[in-house]
């Protein structure tokens, strides 16, 4: 590489198990070129290298043994960098550490080191892209940033209708287990309900053998103020769920609504519920979005939910508030259950929902519920009711007996959400299928790590030979055949197809489920298949992705939303590996409509019932299609976050949008369109993300 630019101002302090070696660059007295002076030994465990200029000190890597054998060439090849840039203008040009610095950075997470000339031109242009993004995304509010959640309401919350007229009127029973409330709380609860602008609905409130004169004061005066308040007294105190249950006896409304003492509905709250009855008379169950108020009255913390989600609903109630339920199926089911106090809400849900049908369950996605933060409340921290965590994990459990699924259901470690455990008696055949050509370091430490790491017995591994032309890639597939004898080898020799290769290789197949994996990953979880397989034998499940993640542990996907950058796009991009994500979706398992193919289990049956990948997208989103394929056919994909992998991300390939002149180019613009003509009508209303949020990045608001 010819350079002119100044590089013996430059030095490389190298820190090697603790211990410090300097690293200079060496001008080539013959060619003008730079050689990097730098001597590792294959003992050394860790190595951290830092570039040095001016008195600037900035780390651009930190690596473990598994790489040193290749890190030399690769700082080598990723400082050529410096030299393309100052080559890249007619006069000499002062490289800035700090820009290196950044820029090298970008190119170990992106690339892990392996630079080509193509994803040099391509690392330049993202990171002018991604100063454009910034910019844009300052045309976003971060909603649990509580100012800006308040910005976006005073923008967006639209004026209702005053008196609205309805076909269909039925009778909504409010109830309410009424224990030791303040009166300004209780009197704001109420006022919330007798102002509503549907005014077809009765209170029903059973006061639990409160021992607060105020609360009881502020009963009989509301009683007395309006006769569609009922309350009813109890004559010793029964905790919750029998407290609700009294209110439910003197209920009389076609549909019963739950709130807390405390809370307030917002004005157009019922009415929202009945203009969706009176398109679909037959909903059974309605839930609404909402959010939190301070003591000061403000609002905070929005919960802006997806749709109706049977696995996301295990994993943890995020229904919660505000809902309306169909009175008969509430009374088919006996109410609530005493002995799942602090859990009861949830408990009744999973049982009603049982006696129902997903198409019977409908989601408005407008926040009309407002959950008091008021010292000791759950709304305040789950900490102040501990114990509901434990009634959860048993609901969930019970839940799960009553479906005649066998599994275990744990707390997480860390938020109080549940992680379930499918359980089975024999192991079924699982098809690895592994598309590669060449690159065989990268395909072995996949291999070797799968073989290595993985608890489950019963697979095989097929590799997909897509015109490999090494030695060394050879010489790999010879080792592992003779190394074991679940491994083989197809070979798929003509122009590269995704799609086709894996359509192959699954007719190939011998397991009862298929896992497609990219070559370019490496297993974590050493028990990721028994998990997997646990939720792919389920029978309302279609694609089970798992939780992969960048080399410098942070995340790379975790499930896709779609509509963001046009078509979809991985949520949760570089969040830490340890963040517990947005209401608990970076710990348990969450349904998405889609999750990508890197890593993705499927039962044979379903991949065959869908017709498998799509051999017309070639390359890209051909995975989109296919988790959308098994949405149509009314299956639901589910994000395990318990399960992880690292992804080194399609090293064997471009970036097919690099060269708007390219066949690659013309490809991509072709399969874009191809998945817009197809999903179009899918790709802006994601079932499970939520219409409120911004599809110019996930899991946030948008200032227009």
């Amino acid at each position: 590489m010819r350079g002119n630019c100044d590089l013996q101002k430059y030095s490389l302090e190298i820190v090697v198990d603790g211990k410090e070696r300097k690293a200079k660059f060496l001008p080539d007295l013959v060619s003008d070129n730079y050689e990097l002076s730098l001597s590792l030994n294959k003992s050394d465990s860790k190595i951290k290298v830092y570039l040095l200029h001016d008195n600037q000190k900035e780390l651009i890597c930190v690596r473990k043994n598994n790489l040193l054998k290749r890190i030399k060439s690769k700082i080598r090849t990723f400082f050529q960098l410096i030299l393309v840039k100052a080559n890249s203008s007619k006069n000499k040009v002062k490289v800035n550490t700090y820009a290196i610095g950044k820029e090298v950075k970008y190119i170990a997470k992106e690339y892990h080191f392996v630079l080509t000339p193509n994803r040099l031109k391509q690392s330049k242009r993202r990171i002018k892209e991604n100063k454009k993004t910034k910019n844009k995304f300052l045309d976003v509010y971060n909603f649990l940033n509580q100012k800006e959640y308040l910005l976006w309401l005073e923008k967006n919350e639209k004026p209702f209708e005053e008196h609205p007229q309805f076909s269909y009127n039925p009778l909504i029973s409010i109830c309410i287990p009424v224990y030791n409330v303040e009166r300004k709380y209780l009197a704001e609860c109420l006022d919330s309900i007798l102002n509503q602008t549907y005014q077809n609905f009765e209170i029903c409130l059973s006061n639990d053998c409160s021992t607060l004169q105020e609360t009881i004061d502020t009963l009989n005066e509301y009683e007395k103020k309006d006769s569609r308040i009922k309350v009813h007294h109890r004559k010793e105190n029964g905790h919750i769920s029998k407290a609700t249950n009294d209110a439910l006896n003197i209920a009389s409304g076609e549909f019963i609504g739950l709130m807390d003492n405390d809370d307030l509905l917002a004005r157009n709250a019922l009415a929202e519920c009945v203009a969706a009855l009176n398109e679909n008379k037959e909903l059974d169950f309605i839930y609404t979005d909402e959010d939190k108020m301070d003591m000061e009255g403000l609002r905070r913390d929005p919960h802006f939910k997806s749709d109706y989600a049977p696995d996301s609903l295990l994993g943890s109630n995020y229904i919660c508030h505000f809902e309306i339920m169909r009175k008969s199926i509430v009374d088919e089911i006996g109410g609530f259950r005493v002995g799942y106090e602090g859990a009861q809400d949830y408990d009744i849900f999973l049982r009603f929902l049982e006696k129902t049908t997903p198409e019977r369950v409908y989601h408005i996605p407008k926040i009309l519920y407002h959950w008091r933060m008021i010292e000791g409340s759950t709304a305040a921290t789950i900490d102040s009711k501990g114990y509901a965590v434990e009634k959860g994990r048993m609901a969930v459990e019970d839940a799960l007996k009553r479906r005649g699924v066998k599994a275990k259901v744990t707390v997480h470690p860390r938020v109080p959400y549940y992680l379930v455990r499918y359980e089975y008696e024999t192991e079924p055949m699982v098809s690895i299928i592994i598309p590669t050509k060449d690159y065989a370091d990268i395909t072995e430490q996949c291999l070797k790590s799968l073989f290595e790491k993985t608890t489950y017995k019963n697979y095989e591994v097929i590799l997909m030979n897509n015109n490999s032309e090494k030695k060394e890639t050879f010489d790999l597939f010879k080792k592992y055949q003779n190394k074991y004898s679940n491994f083989r080898v197809i070979d798929a020799n003509y122009e590269f197809n995704y799609s086709k290769i894996n359509n192959q290789a699954v007719e190939a197949a011998k397991g009862e489920y298929i896992v497609l994996l990219n070559n370019d990953t490496e297993i974590i979880t050493p028990h990721w298949l028994q998990v997997m397989v646990g939720y792919a034998m389920q029978p309302h499940i279609g694609a089970v992705g798992a939780k992969l993640l960048y080399p410098d542990n942070t995340v790379q996907h975790a499930g896709i939303i779609l509509g963001i950058g046009g078509i979809a796009q991985h949520c949760f991009i570089d969040n830490p590996r340890e963040d517990v994500g947005f209401y608990g979706r970076l710990s348990v398992p969450f349904n998405y409509s889609a999750v990508t193919a890197a890593c993705l289990m499927v039962s044979k049956e379903k991949y065959l019932e869908v017709n498998g990948l799509e051999e017309d997208l070639q390359v890209a989103f051909n995975d989109v299609d296919f988790n959308l394929k098994l949405l149509k056919q009314g299956y639901y994909n589910i994000c395990l976050n318990q399960v992880e992998l690292y992804h080194y991300e399609s090293k064997s390939r471009g970036d097919d949008t690099v060269d708007t002149n390219s066949a690659k180019y013309r490809r991509f613009v072709q399969e874009h369109d191809y998945i817009k003509d197809k999903w179009g009508y899918m790709l802006y209303s994601d079932r499970f993300y939520n219409p409120n949020l911004s599809l110019k990045k996930a899991f946030v608001l948008d200032k227009e």
